[in-house]
């Protein structure tokens, strides 16, 4: 199962911690359906039917099914930088570090605030 570093739980709650959505809100991770390898990340009110829901720490994370099994063993880390955009980050949970991946294999949202949950290349 997916697992969440501190920084991504206070990210995750930072973005749906909003008084326009619900208090189920969660960050929704789809798999894309052309490639398979990669991800998606959206606010989202509610899991969809089908959504494995991770919660830790307060943050609640809806896995789509492919992205699911592709995150089975992954850890999801965040970080925000000085003009608060956001930006997600993948690694092993056997390395025990999220930190360890390159550039190119992290998948990475950016967003300037709750509720902007549109995924960048």
């Amino acid at each position: 199962m997916l697992a969440l570093t501190n920084n991504a739980a206070l990210v995750i709650q930072s973005l749906t911690n909003s008084p326009e959505l619900p208090g189920s809100a969660g960050l929704r991770i789809t798999a894309q359906p052309e490639d398979q390898q990669s991800l998606s990340l959206a606010v989202a009110a509610e899991p969809t039917a089908g959504d494995e829901v991770v919660e830790e720490q307060g943050a609640r994370v809806f896995l789509e099914e492919s992205a699911s099994s592709m995150l089975e063993e992954m850890v999801l880390d965040a970080e925000v930088d000085a003009q608060g955009s956001v930006q997600f980050f993948l690694g092993s949970q056997a390395g025990g570090q999220a930190g360890g991946q390159t550039d190119s294999d992290r998948p990475s949202q950016d967003s300037q605030g709750p509720g902007d949950g549109r995924p960048t290349a």
